[in-house]
């Protein structure tokens, strides 16, 4: 496919603008059709792609000639619902945000999916291409001697208002340790190389959110918890994490561990959220820690200003739109496949049950 790919979007909230700010970077990309049923989220999507076409619906989406490639992007509970259409119409090419799905009901539906959906899907994982962690990936091996211990940490700011306040209750979302933190159990597996056997949670709802009501109903997503989950190969991986801690230098804290030494990256948050009023906002970095000789090497790992102003995620929406482009111009598979995103919300689900439980889940 060497002409220019031409998106669908589907969904055209806070997240879908992100992607659609990302795709206007790419050479050989456009956005001809837009399905967001918002008024206000449209029209800010439409100053985004001037060109494309308002869509009532996927019927109508799908029946145009200019769509090469959809981009999905609505809220949690619509995704594999909104899958399941486009494969009983037209299949296209899907990068799809996480979750994939956000309740153990879905899975025999997802599996259906995978089974005979003839197009590329790729689960939008966008942690995985933020350029420290990918230098984590990178260099962890050889660093460490052979992982051990991973540890993740995510000290962030509050859940975000949402067009109509989906992301305030769980059947929604799916859960806290589902929606935000299904990108953190997949790169848990990713970085080990491993898939998980065990998860053993702890978490709750203590600080954000607990004054609201929308309709009469108090949000139940949790805001803070800790997670341990045991991998098949010996190896142990944690997450903390905490979205009242907005304050922080960095937002995501992820270190790795093995025999001959540590290796981390440290990731800021969003650059539009920072206090410009103490200084600059901090530049990604990786340390690289050996047993032998001691002492830490730390690595500046700048990303570019314009990605930066392009979305909240250090340039990774970008790198991400770019290999999805290339998988579905050369015809190589998705980096990110369907069932990376089962096994990612398996786990979440999995934690949500143990925190909820006070009580170990086996994965096997």
């Amino acid at each position: 496919m060497d002409r220019t790919t031409r998106y669908g979007i589907i969904g055209c909230g806070m997240m879908g603008q992100e992607h659609m700010r990302n795709i206007a970077l790419l050479a050989s990309a456009e956005i001809t059709a837009l399905l967001e049923p918002d008024a206000g989220m449209m029209a800010a999507s439409r100053a985004l792609a001037p060109g494309a076409t308002p869509c009532p619906d996927i019927p109508t989406l799908l029946a145009r000639d200019d769509v090469d490639a959809l981009l999905i992007a609505s809220p949690n509970h619509l995704h594999l619902r909104q899958l399941q259409e486009i494969a009983a119409i037209r299949p296209l090419p899907v990068l799809v945000e996480k979750p994939l799905y956000t309740s153990a009901s879905d899975e025999a539906d997802l599996q259906t999916l995978a089974a005979h959906y003839p197009a590329p899907i790729w689960v939008a994982m966008e942690y995985r291409y933020m350029p420290p962690v990918a230098r984590l990936r990178e260099m962890a091996a050889e660093v460490t001697g052979g992982i051990q211990m991973l540890s993740i940490r995510e000290h962030r700011f509050p859940f975000l208002e949402k067009v109509g306040d989906w992301n305030r209750f769980n059947r929604n979302t799916g859960g806290t340790l589902v929606e935000k933190c299904c990108h953190f159990f997949d790169l848990m597996r990713l970085v080990l190389n491993d898939d998980p056997v065990r998860v053993m949670a702890s978490a709750g709802q203590a600080v954000n959110h607990l004054t609201e009501t929308y309709n009469g109903e108090t949000p139940d997503i949790w805001d803070h918890g800790y997670v341990i989950v045991d991998f098949a190969k010996g190896a142990r991986a944690m997450l903390e994490l905490c979205m009242f801690a907005e304050g922080s230098r960095y937002q995501e804290e992820i270190s790795a561990v093995g025999p001959a030494g540590k290796i981390e990256a440290l990731v800021p948050g969003p650059t539009r959220f920072w206090n410009t009023d103490i200084g600059p906002p901090p530049v990604p970095r990786v340390v690289i820690s050996p047993r032998n000789p001691t002492g830490p090497r730390d690595l500046e790992i700048p990303v570019d200003p314009q990605l930066l102003a392009a979305g909240d995620h250090n340039g990774a929406t970008y790198y991400q739109h770019v290999r999805f482009l290339d998988a579905i111009r050369t015809g190589r598979p998705p980096e990110v496949t369907l069932n990376d995103g089962a096994m990612a919300v398996r786990m979440g689900l999995a934690a949500q049950e143990s925190a909820r439980l006070g009580q170990a889940i086996s994965l096997v």
